[in-house]
């Protein structure tokens, strides 16, 4: 009994004073994004806005790409998870289509995003959720305009070296952007790009 105690003491006094890094990064990559054509209002955590295109068909949406590119810092609590902290600026929107009208709506958003990294070997997990402020717009203007968005976000990436990497991630908005005749719409995002990690001096 003394010597399991003893054990396990040791056990979480090799937790306790485990070391705890940091290292800076960058990344940057290209957006698949778009509006989802129908959320049926599940998602939209605020009271719907007024019917904005109240008389028109069920809309369609398609795809725009465009790229992001970001700062951030890995707090690397052990060799199998750290939390990453990340500032990003993401360029995204979507196209619009009845059949008569298409629109095309250019959305830029400064992301600030919590992000769980879980690490096997070479490649690591990823699991977090994002707050996103409107900074900027092109051919957007419902009647009542979402300025911030609730996301959700995983995906993967696998270091290639010790400081470079690939990954792509999946973000799925939370808030309804825009409404149109009994529909909510909230942003459908794909991201494919690159990271490159700091090495700190010790």
């Amino acid at each position: 009994m003394k010597k399991t105690a003893l054990l396990l003491f040791a056990l979480l006094a090799s937790l306790s004073f485990a070391q705890v890094t940091f290292s800076p990064g960058i990344r940057t990559g290209v957006n698949f994004a778009k509006f989802t054509e129908s959320d049926g209002g599940f998602y939209n955590l605020f009271e719907a806005s007024d019917e904005y295109w109240a008389n028109e068909e069920r809309v369609q949406t398609s795809y725009i790409t465009d790229f992001y590119i970001g700062a951030f810092g890995t707090i690397r609590f052990s060799k199998l998870y750290a939390l990453q902290p990340e500032i990003n600026y993401s360029r995204q929107g979507t196209i619009m289509k009845t059949s008569y009208q298409e629109v095309k709506s250019e959305l830029s958003y400064l992301s600030f995003q919590a992000v769980n990294k879980f690490y096997f070997n070479k490649l690591n997990v990823h699991a977090g959720v994002s707050i996103d402020f409107l900074i900027a717009d092109k051919n957007f203007d419902p009647y009542n305009k979402k300025s911030t968005d609730l996301g959700v976000l995983v995906g993967a990436g696998y270091d290639i070296t010790k400081n470079f990497g690939v990954e792509a991630r999946f973000k799925k908005g939370l808030i309804s952007q825009i409404k149109t005749t009994s529909e909510d719409h909230t942003n459908l995002l794909f991201q494919a790009g690159i990271y490159y990690t700091f090495t700190m001096k010790k």
